[in-house]
Order: structure tokens, then sequence, then C-alpha cells
């Protein structure tokens, strides 16, 4: 398939994607499509080594894993007619060392599964020579009125939400208990050309195991004890549409095995049928655990992680986004007293002060109690649960910026010492975004709101290992 973006340029840079997985390739086309390239994809290594040899190429982006030549064989015989085509691997963290062996076949550099699209276009902008410091170009869409989001960090989960709802690609959403994932979800059907048709909700952790499977695939009449009737699961009912399966990782292993088949193809069985379904349904899941160590742990599938993480988006917790606290508080209120009752001042100080361990959720649920208990139209500190009234400012990480830098300044070099912490951290941990995340005690997309401020200040945070 082939896009054409309408540009200002008369020659957009025209980019090869090779990979076997079509939600990738989805993501991908769409994604820089968007941002002004024209591009071709293929769904493997022989029909990318063909279109080679048919049109000129500014890019070639290839996958690692796929069936028949690799993407690392298609690097090499590309190479052989194509001695300085640009080439970007896409791998998966257990093939990194042979990605970074790759280099030295000539690879420009790898990216690592799940695409991070900061990242994805700035190696796209120094492949292709445009300037590393231009900015993401995106359609600004109107969010729902019930969605409240101020903080710059909520702004780049909707931007990045924006620019992914287009596409088919599946996406994994992740954050802690409460800080709205299943409200992203629903922005993501809202925006993308699924609208019309329905939205599936699934929770997984709230169905029985033995449950679940007809849950989700339905079952023939007299398949077990208790089936008196024929039922239609999830994935026919979210047909032309999408489903959302939540705290995915609570899934047996046998039901991962099942989901990864509709996954790859979208067909399955009902229980108790061999006749074989086909869902055309976008798959979104989400987790409150770090999957990561849940596959290297081996409670799920690597194969299965991989098909349903496309595309990352976490959601960051609230304290990381104060900005957002009153105007959730203050929407809270209205919806529970009808607009009769606001906040006061020493209210708001208490808001901002607690730190909201259990999120959004906790947030609302302190603001449906204090409606309750309010007679007035001032909602005060007695009003709120005691843990919220009685909190202390918040405090520094324990790890503070002027340790990690190591020296000590006062307020007014607040921001140098950050900058300056973070770029520390950069240094230390060979530019990789995860673990520097972890290591400043912060979310991987407070680090990349960070990192983005620098690059457009000038330093230099993208040198690889990201």
């Amino acid at each position: 398939m082939v896009k054409t973006s309408i540009e200002s340029e008369a020659q957009p840079s025209r980019i090869l994607v090779v990979d076997d997985d079509p939600g990738q390739r989805s993501l991908l086309d769409s994604f820089l499509g968007s941002q002004g390239f024209e591009i071709v994809t293929v769904d493997s290594g022989e029909k990318a080594l063909n279109a080679l040899r048919e049109t000129h190429f500014e890019l070639m982006i290839t996958d690692v894993r796929m069936p028949g030549i690799s993407g690392l064989e298609t690097l090499r015989r590309a190479r052989r007619d194509h001695a300085t085509l640009p080439i970007l691997l896409v791998t998966a963290y257990a093939d990194v060392r042979d990605a970074v062996g790759a280099i030295h076949d000539g690879a420009l550099n790898y990216l690592s599964k799940p695409i991070d699209l900061d990242e994805l276009l700035a190696c796209v902008h120094q492949a292709t020579g445009r300037s590393q410091v231009a900015q993401m170009k995106f359609e600004s869409k109107r969010l729902p009125a019930s969605v409240v989001a101020f903080s710059p960090l909520m702004e780049a989960v909707f931007r990045d939400a924006s620019l992914i709802a287009s596409s088919e690609s599946r996406v994994l959403i992740t954050g802690e208990s409460g800080v709205g994932k299943e409200v992203l979800a629903d922005v993501i059907h809202a925006w993308s050309p699924r609208c019309a048709g329905p939205l599936v909700k699934v929770n997984c952790a709230a169905i029985p195991e033995t449950l679940l499977e007809s849950e989700l695939f339905g079952h023939e009449k007299g398949a077990f004890s208790g089936a008196v009737a024929q039922r239609r699961g999830r994935f026919e009912q979210a047909h032309n549409g999408t489903i959302f399966l939540d705290e995915i990782v609570e899934m047996s292993p046998h039901l991962q095995a099942k989901l990864l088949h509709v996954a790859q193809d979208g067909r399955f069985q009902r229980i108790g049928s061999n006749t074989e379904i086909v869902a055309n349904t976008r798959i979104l899941t989400a987790t409150n655990r770090n999957l990561e160590e849940e596959v290297k742990n081996g409670r799920f599938r690597e194969d299965l992680y991989y098909r349903l993480n496309v595309v990352e988006i976490n959601v960051p917790a609230l304290r990381e986004r104060p900005e957002d606290i009153v105007p959730l508080a203050n929407s809270f209120v209205a919806q529970f007293t009808q607009g009769r009752a606001r906040l006061s001042a020493s209210t708001l100080d208490c808001l901002r002060q607690y730190a909201w361990p259990g999120n959004i959720r906790e947030l609302r649920n302190a603001m449906e109690r204090a409606a309750l208990l309010s007679r007035g139209e001032l909602i005060l500190p007695d009003h709120l649960p005691a843990r919220v009234r009685s909190a202390e400012p918040p405090r520094q990480s324990d790890v503070s910026a002027t340790q990690i830098v190591g020296q000590v300044v006062d307020d007014a070099r607040l921001e140098e010492v950050e900058r300056q912490a973070v770029l520390a951290a950069l240094e230390k941990h060979g530019f990789n975004r995860t673990e520097t995340a972890k290591a400043l005690g912060i979310s991987r997309r407070a680090l990349l709101y960070k990192v983005q401020r620098l690059r457009e200040l000038g330093f230099d945070v993208d040198r690889k290992g990201q």
C-alpha cells in the first residue's frame, strides 16, 4: 500500500516499511504518513528486496523477526546493491544483541519494541536529512467534554492517542490503578475510523478463569454444563469495532495461546464448535503491571506481548501531573452537586499536598464523599477523608537532583539542577529511556517530556542506547 501525504514539499521522502505484522505496518504507515513521508509497506523480506529493485527509497525500516527472510538477512542482501541506503531495524528486546551487531553490517540504528514515536521520528529525520529538532506534526482533536487534561504530560498522552487512533495498530495502555486507562481506550476508539462500531470492554480480572474463555469467544449449546443456549462472545460482539481487554496479565496460559491466534489473524472458535469465526476487531489492552517483567518471569507469553504491544501508551500517575488535580476535583464536585458547591482555598491546598496513591479513582471517591457531607455551597477540609486533609506537603525524592549531579544549589537554580540531573542520568544509563526513568523515579512518559524540552534547548539527547 502506498500513501502520499499532502505536504508543501514537492517530493516527500519515500520510506519502505517491512513487517509481517499488519498492526505494526499500519502504525508506521499512518504515523509517518501524517509526518509528511511517502510510505510503501510490504510484509516480507522477499517483497522488500523486489521493491528496492523497482523503486528508489531514502530509508528502509524493517522488523528483525519475520517468516522467510529475516530482517537481518534482508539487511545483508539489500546492502549488496544499495550500499548507501539507510536501514533502521525494529527489534524485540531479546534481539537487541543481534541488532547491535547488525550495525556493523550497515544498519543505521535500531529501535526496540514497542516503538516510541518520538524516537522513531528522530531516527527518520536523521536518516532523511531533516532537522532532528523538527516538531512532530499531528491534527489536534477535540477531547470529549468528560475528559479533563491540563498537564503537559497528559497533552503528550493524547497527542500519541491522536496519532495512532487512525491506524489499525494494537495498543497496550499501561499505568497504575485508577489513572484513567479505560478513559484513554474510550478516546482512542472515538477518534478511530471504527468509532461507528461497538467498543466492547472486558475486565479479565473480574471474570473467573473458568468463564473467561466463554465470555471472550462464546460457546455452543451443550458445550459444557450450564450451556443451555448458544452464546456469542465479546470478540464477535466487537466485530467491525474495538475490544478493550483490561488487566490482560490475569489471563491464563491457555487463553493467552488462544488470544495470540486471534491477534494474528482474527480467527477463533466458540467452545464446543469446530467452525472458525473471523472477527474484524481492533484490540486494545491494559495492565497496571510491568508486562516485560511478567514475560521474563514466565507468566506472560513473549510472542503475545509483542503481538499486543505494537505501541505502548503509559498514563502517568496523578502525582506526576499535579496540574490536573484541581481541574479534576472541580469537575467531580460539579458532577456530584449539580454545580451548587465549590472547593474552599484550604481544601484546594489539601488536595495539592496529598500524593493520591489511588490516582483519579481515589480523587473521584474523595469528591463524592465531600459532596455528600457538605450541606452548603462550600466544601471544607473537614469534608475530605482524614488521610487527605492530614497530608504533609510532598517531599523531594530520596535520590535528589543535587545528589545526582553532586552539587548543592538554591531554589533559584532548581530548573538547571533538574536539567543536569536528567542529562547525567541519561549518560549514566547509556541513553536508555526506560532505565533512566527508573533511576530518576519517574514514568517513562514524564522522562520523554523532559527529554523533548532538552532537545528544544539544543541538548544532545538522541545518542543511541534508547
